[in-house]
């Protein structure tokens, strides 16, 4: 397992109106993410991350049962069996945010989180879904999460995922530090009159909490003719000090690329030890109320 891992966050704006066909705008935006794949792979990135719900426009937005049909199984659907093919290629990690479907009509929001070899190591489900204006209906589509907070060991390292909304609770971010993630990758998608003034706080502070890396990513530009917001964009990666180590544009399509020191998780959990002086014993009303 290398000390060093070079990372990448991919950030792309939607390339085909909300109106086309829906096969239309999938493959649009997977024909797109593929070539940024690619890119990034050029960079030397050992382990790739992918927006929210990458291959068409943030359609919760609206609650329209036309968007049920982007679903598709995973493990065993088209894009996962398209990106282990990448990963396996490539000899690349990829973290591959989309809308699983587990059978007819039982939605969730997902990412597939593949290894090297293209091996389908497993996915995390969305725990905290959204249902707020503006536009933020995600409970019109998807269940909550049920598969807990695991952490896959890559080679890349061992790496956690937390989706979107899941970020404003930190009990959640707790786990996978306590599940042993050394890289928390939080696929977004996000608009400026709502949560800018939170980005850049709330992840880092869930890095130097649990002494981890963070990828935060957030897609970019307005999606019409919904415009709930701008999608800032500013995805970025932070390390277990909290200090921001390299950041996207806020409107355009950009992969940020980071050389993650995963020596440091040790460096900085040995100077400070909220792991050994947690009271896990005195938490129980968190549970109960």
């Amino acid at each position: 397992m290398p000390s060093i891992v070079r990372a990448a966050l991919i950030q792309a704006t939607l390339c085909e109106p909300v109106t086309s066909p829906l096969a239309k705008i999938k493959q649009a935006m997977i024909d797109k993410h593929v070539a940024l794949i690619e890119r990034a792979v050029g960079k030397g990135a050992q382990v790739v991350c992918l927006q929210e719900l990458f291959y068409g426009p943030y359609f919760p937005a609206t609650q329209d049962p036309r968007w049920y049909d982007l679903a598709e199984k995973a493990p065993g659907g088209p894009t996962v069996r398209l990106m282990q093919e990448l990963a396996q290629r490539h000899k690349v990690v990829l973290v591959v945010p989309l809308m699983e479907e587990e059978l007819s009509g039982l939605y969730y929001n997902t990412a597939a989180v593949l290894d090297a070899d293209g091996t389908f190591l497993g996915k995390f489900r969305k725990m905290h879904l959204p249902h707020v204006a503006p536009g933020f209906w995600e409970k019109f589509y998807f269940r909550p999460g049920n598969l807990g907070y695991p952490v896959f060991s890559t080679a890349a390292g061992k790496i956690g995922v937390y989706l979107c909304y899941d970020r404003h609770f930190p009990e959640g971010a707790r786990c996978l530090g306590l599940n042993g993630a050394e890289i928390v990758f939080n696929p977004s998608a996000t608009v400026a009159g709502l949560s800018e003034y939170l980005w850049k706080l709330e992840q880092p502070a869930h890095a130097v909490a649990n002494g981890y890396f963070v990828g935060a990513i957030n897609r970019p530009g307005y999606e019409e003719p919904w415009r709930i917001g701008e999608f800032y964009g500013q995805s970025y990666f932070c390390d277990p000090r909290g200090q921001i180590i390299a950041e996207g544009s806020r409107s355009t399509d950009d992969i940020v690329i980071a050389d993650l020191d995963l020596e440091q998780i040790r460096e900085v959990r040995k100077t400070w030890q909220f792991f050994r002086d947690r009271r896990p014993e005195t938490y129980g009303k968190i549970a109960e109320l």
